[in-house]
């Protein structure tokens, strides 16, 4: 049985929260802090655990298990400083994945320099696409098209590896439509349904929401 993966949410503005809530919604156990009482507060009410505390204090990482927890989302992009040290302190405590909220493509440079396995720009990845893409394990990215449907690009799973898209017949197993497929940068939309897969090879697919599940 798979063991559910874990996250924390350092940083509970409106970015954080987004990305907490909709972790929480989907059954995913959240830790999410701030150093705002008041924000931590008004917070609790939609997630389960919920603290105030400082995480760019070793003995706070420590003392809330943060090593123990899969992903890191650190949402403190006003405060640099604050963001380099939380990430550090992550590091250290055995975090293997850490993602970061940042401000700027210099502050990008710097936070992928101290430990961030990623970096988002708020403007371009909504909190809650970042905790859909966190949660579809297995997929490189998803929009979602509607309340139902969503635009998938996943990496081609071992047992497809040298078939071709006939012999593997994903519409009927999986129950998507692939819209294109990616190999080397380029996307391709003419797609050749006798083109053997490979490792380099991903597929963009159209599918409904709630069937990707059959993917992980």
């Amino acid at each position: 049985m798979k063991v559910k993966k874990t996250y924390a949410v350092f940083g509970l503005g409106r970015y954080g929260i987004a990305v907490a809530k909709e972790l929480v919604d989907n059954g995913a156990e959240v830790i999410a802090v701030d150093t705002d009482q008041r924000v931590v507060n008004d917070a609790a009410v939609f997630l389960p655990v919920c603290k105030c505390a400082d995480v760019t204090d070793a003995e706070v990482i420590s003392r809330l298990g943060i090593g123990s927890i899969d992903t890191v989302i650190v949402c403190m992009a006003g405060n640099l400083e604050a963001s380099v040290m939380a990430i550090t302190l992550c590091k250290e405590a055995g975090v293997n994945n850490v993602i970061a909220k940042c401000a700027n493509e210099m502050h990008q440079k710097i936070l992928l320099r101290v430990g961030a396995d990623q970096v988002v720009f708020p403007e371009k990845e909504s909190g809650t696409r970042l905790a859909k893409n966190l949660l579809s394990s297995g997929f490189i990215d998803m929009i979602s098209l509607s309340k139902d449907v969503s635009m998938v690009e996943i990496d081609v799973k071992d047992e497809w590896l040298g078939k071709n898209l006939i012999e593997l017949n994903l519409r009927r197993k999986y129950g998507f439509n692939i819209v294109a497929i990616k190999k080397g940068g380029k996307v391709n939309v003419n797609i050749n349904p006798e083109q053997v897969l490979d490792a380099e090879t991903t597929l963009i697919v159209i599918a409904n929401t709630a069937k990707l599940g059959k993917l992980k």
